[in-house]
């Protein structure tokens, strides 16, 4: 008899629930935003106020570290686990202390970007200053753990690679540095996502660093940066009236928008120097299959931005950060599968 009967309504409710809040998920996840007509649950709540759909760009940063390492002398995968995962909550510091003294030293208002293409933590009333500040203590706490337990065991290169990390992102937007308003934010991102993340990652794994590596770590991070230098022409009209010099502000919208497709040619360049060089096992080639992304991203560099945004787009008034982000999922997707590969079947 109960083979016939309909479950009981909790059962039915909970896997619709369940696959809601996934849903959910995936939408924060896709857009930056919260989901639509829908409640904030705690998990999404925390992935808006992280803006967790970039960190995407530092997983990837710390597969190609992996996928490096893999094979390698000297390899301690529960080290590797531990940096990896130090890599994902430093990003999440960086964006909460980014939209913390963007809001303390006045960047940050309702009118500038950052508070039109997604909430703004604070300024949207999601949090308040001192509970994002205490966030973001409690999110560089777990970090600072992290490192001592890597310290212990690889010695002071592992805290100098730390260190460098942490402070140029501090040094990013807080006072006296404010790096960004120097044009001085963008070469700090390719510090940061490139030889920083990869060489660090890599040393805490295995426990030494190859000239080969330094060389590898290029590639992603000039990816990384075009990101950012799209999303700086994007904010150039709202940024150069406040005296923000940005690298785009200072080289002027056409300059820059070529400078940031110089970019993204100079990765497929930078990956065939380094299989050349035996930097990078040759699948790592197979990233070349993301050229027809880069000829939509170059076609769209190549005209100024839209004044309207197309039906549905998330992100407005960011353009030109989310075509270059595009490219660099698929570039940096395709380079992870090439690298995962020579992993696999240990090609050197």
């Amino acid at each position: 008899m109960s083979d016939v009967l309909p479950p009981p309504a909790d059962a039915r409710r909970a896997p619709a629930a369940t696959q809601g809040r996934l849903s959910a998920w995936v939408e924060v996840l896709r857009t930056t935003n919260p989901p639509t007509g829908r409640a904030l649950d705690p998990v999404s709540r925390w992935l808006v106020l992280t803006r967790a759909a970039v960190l995407p760009m530092t997983l990837v940063a710390g597969a190609v570290a992996t996928l490096l390492a893999v094979h390698h002398r000297g390899l301690r995968p529960e080290l590797l686990v531990l940096a990896f995962v130090g890599l994902v909550l430093a990003h999440v510091a960086n964006n909460l202390m980014n939209d913390l003294f963007d809001v303390e030293v006045g960047a940050d208002t309702h009118s500038y970007p950052r508070a039109l293409y997604a909430p703004h933590p604070v300024l949207s009333g999601m949090i308040t200053r001192g509970r994002l500040a205490r966030a973001a203590l409690v999110v560089n706490a777990l970090d600072l753990a992290i490192l001592v337990v890597l310290a212990v065991f690889r010695g002071w290169p592992v805290v100098a690679f730390a260190l460098g990390g942490f402070l140029l992102s501090v040094a990013y937007t807080a006072p006296p540095l404010r790096l960004k308003k120097r044009g001085l934010g963008e070469p700090d991102v390719f510090v940061v996502w490139g030889p920083l993340m990869v060489c660090g990652t890599y040393y805490a794994a295995v426990g030494h660093l190859p000239w080969q590596i330094v060389v590898a770590s290029v590639p992603y991070g000039l990816l990384c940066t075009a990101v950012l230098m799209g999303k700086h022409i994007d904010k150039a009209p709202f940024d150069e009236p406040l005296g923000i010099r940005t690298l785009p502000v200072v080289l002027g919208e056409r300059r820059a928008r070529a400078a940031t497709v110089g970019l993204m040619v100079a990765f497929y360049v930078a990956v065939v120097v380094c299989v050349a060089v035996g930097a990078m096992p040759w699948p790592a080639l197979v990233s070349l299959a993301a050229l027809p992304k880069l000829v939509q991203a170059w076609g769209a560099f190549s005209r100024p931005k839209p004044d309207e945004p197309p039906e549905r787009f998330p992100v407005w008034p960011l353009w030109f950060a989310a075509i270059a982000f595009v490219h660099t999922r698929r570039a940096g997707s395709l380079l992870v599968l090439g690298l995962l590969v020579a992993a696999v079947f240990d090609i050197h």
